[in-house]
């Protein structure tokens, strides 16, 4: 039998095929959204820049780093090579001497405090400033002083501290992800429903109305999934 145009010229055949593509996106859409921030911080461990003729680099201590947890910022200091390309520079013949010179102010949004440096003893050029960052979120590292004779007063950015929850076992202390948690089951059930929607209507002959209702639950379900990936960035 020839599928019934529906009033706007959109065949049956055509809505089932079109709603069975939009449950396989919302499913890979739901996954590459979850696992995508836990990749992100993880690319980019350090940073790298130049001051005057000398190779900076920050990163922190223990990755991936969580809130409540004591790390450090790495701080490396090394000449910069000639003819070198930043991109291309590497961490070499470290610059003692700066314990006393160069400080780090850590801010995160209106706070932040001056951490001072700690040589370390086995990796000329190598410093370390300690901290515990209490707060999951993006800091920013202030390099401030000079290096030798070399004036430096400049903004870096370690990589983003990440909620300690997500790591906590048997039980998270927030909860918070016990709410994402939950949140998750809430779209695998969804989504479960809406393929089932979508098989019975392959299997019978419904009305465009059924369609419509699936369409409507589809595009409430993608809204909840930006709503679950928003309150993991927070």
């Amino acid at each position: 039998m020839r599928d019934i145009a529906s009033p706007m010229g959109i065949s049956r055949t055509f809505l089932k095929q079109d709603l069975s593509f939009l449950v396989l996106q919302l499913k890979f859409l739901i996954l590459s959204l979850l696992i995508m921030p836990f990749f992100s911080g993880i690319a980019h461990a350090h940073t790298i820049d130049s001051v005057g003729q000398y190779r900076v680099e920050i990163g922190w201590m223990n990755e991936p780093v969580v809130s409540g947890e004591t790390n450090a910022i790495e701080f490396y200091v090394s000449p910069l090579e000639p003819d070198l390309d930043l991109k291309d520079q590497v961490f070499k013949n470290g610059i003692t001497g700066l314990k006393k010179t160069v400080k780090i102010q850590l801010a995160y949004q209106d706070d932040s405090m001056m951490l001072p440096l700690s040589p370390d003893h086995n990796i000329s050029g190598k410093y370390y400033a300690f901290v515990n960052p209490t707060v999951s979120g993006f800091y920013q590292a202030n390099i401030l002083g000079t290096i030798e004779d070399t004036p430096i007063s400049l903004s870096m950015h370690p990589p983003k501290v990440e909620e300690r929850a997500y790591i906590e076992f048997p039980e998270p202390t927030d909860l918070t992800l016990n709410q994402i948690i939950d949140g998750h089951t809430t779209l695998i059930s969804d989504i479960h429903n809406l393929k089932e929607s979508v098989k019975k209507l392959e299997e019978g002959n419904s009305t465009n109305i059924g369609y419509v209702s699936i369409g409507i639950g589809f595009i409430g379900i993608s809204i909840a999934v930006i709503a679950l990936v928003r309150s993991k960035k927070s």
